[in-house]
């Protein structure tokens, strides 16, 4: 099983969800942790290789959760937001690849 290591403020981002989303999260999150797919997922090609994108709905809205698990290391959750428009806002990527460059730097 693989560690989650969250970047940035996303842990924060998490726990300001509403309980069913951080609920749902916590699930899907330890589902990769063991190497399985979370349950509504796509991939963020356009962030960097091996990005994905967990999809959470609930009746308390939509929320997102951007991560990398094809590190040897750990699961990098890079970023996690509210989703309030039908397209992900350019800032939510751009602050995703920016954490995404600056674990790869590390590693």
């Amino acid at each position: 099983m693989k560690p989650v290591v969250f970047c940035g403020d996303s842990l924060k981002a998490i726990r300001a969800f509403p309980d069913d989303a951080k609920r749902s999260v916590g699930h899907e999150l330890r589902d990769v942790q063991h190497g399985l797919d979370p349950s509504d997922w796509k991939p963020m090609p356009s962030i960097g290789a091996g990005v994905r994108e967990i999809r959470i709905r609930e009746s308390s809205g939509a929320f997102r959760v951007i991560y990398v698990a094809s590190l040897p290391n750990a699961v990098f959750v890079l970023h996690a937001f509210q989703k309030k428009s039908r397209a992900t806002p350019t800032a939510d990527l751009r602050l995703a690849a920016a954490r995404l460059g600056a674990v790869l730097k590390e590693l």
